[in-house]
């Protein structure tokens, strides 16, 4: 039986990469939507096309109830997880003095809540399993280095590095690691709209990343090659610092 791995976000994007990636490499994929059924339709057959099983799992990853539930749901019928990459987030850019209370809370809230109300309700059974695991955040340039307009993204995005640097101390005599990627540029809707000339000015490589970069990293640090790999922020930004 295939390791079976959750990875949030996962109907598009960055988070599409990583569970493409973990499929072609023989993982079963937990695949998570917040609405877009359509792209995670699609999402779904191509994780078929590999071979592997694939379940489905659709909530906010801030509404706590509903993501214990649906993942509590998968885990008893399909079994725990070996591994979870935390990739779905969001962002609500806008200069510090003109945000607003509800800019903040939601960024901060969905982002850094996110952590606790994904990965919490899968690692007892992970623990159970006695098999180890293998638990991967994803964090961003502007979590280590800051970033205007970003006041909200940057405190949830180092918050996440904190969280993962302490939760890999708890989980490591249980052979379960715990770390962070903090992507840069990466061609995503999210960035869609910076403008080429100022991509180049960001970034000494002169180009944004690709997706396939970040989801190349997360099926390394899911490995067995990257079992004595625990604490540490990987940054993936062409050199951006």
């Amino acid at each position: 039986m295939n390791k079976r791995i959750l990875v949030t976000g996962s109907s598009r994007g960055i988070g599409k990469a990583i569970a493409l990636q973990l499929a072609e490499a023989g993982y079963d994929i937990a695949l998570h939507f917040h609405s877009n059924h359509e792209a995670a339709e699609l999402t779904k057959q191509a994780l078929l096309e590999q071979g592997v099983n694939v379940s489905s799992l659709q909530f906010d990853i801030a509404d706590r109830e509903g993501v214990k539930a649906s993942i509590e749901s998968d885990i008893e019928q399909h079994g725990a997880y070996y591994g979870v990459v935390l990739n779905a987030g969001i962002n609500c850019d806008t200069a510090f003095p003109a945000m607003t209370s509800d800019e903040w809370d939601s960024v901060v809230h969905t982002n850094l809540d996110g952590f606790y109300n994904v990965i919490h309700p899968t690692i007892m059974p992970m623990i159970q399993t006695r098999l180890g695991g293998r638990i991967i955040t994803m964090s961003s340039v502007s979590g280590i280095a800051g970033n205007r307009g970003q006041v909200n993204y940057s405190a949830s995005k180092a918050g996440i590095i904190g969280a993962t640097k302490a939760l890999s101390l708890e989980l490591a005599k249980r052979k379960i690691t715990v770390n962070c990627i903090a992507p840069g540029l990466i061609e995503t809707d999210m960035v869609a709209d910076i403008p080429k000339d100022m991509i180049k000015e960001l970034v000494p490589m002169r180009r944004m990343g690709k997706p396939s970069e970040i989801a190349s990293l997360a099926r390394f640090l899911m490995s067995e090659d990257a079992a004595y790999i625990t604490r540490q922020v990987i940054s993936v930004n062409g050199g951006m610092i």
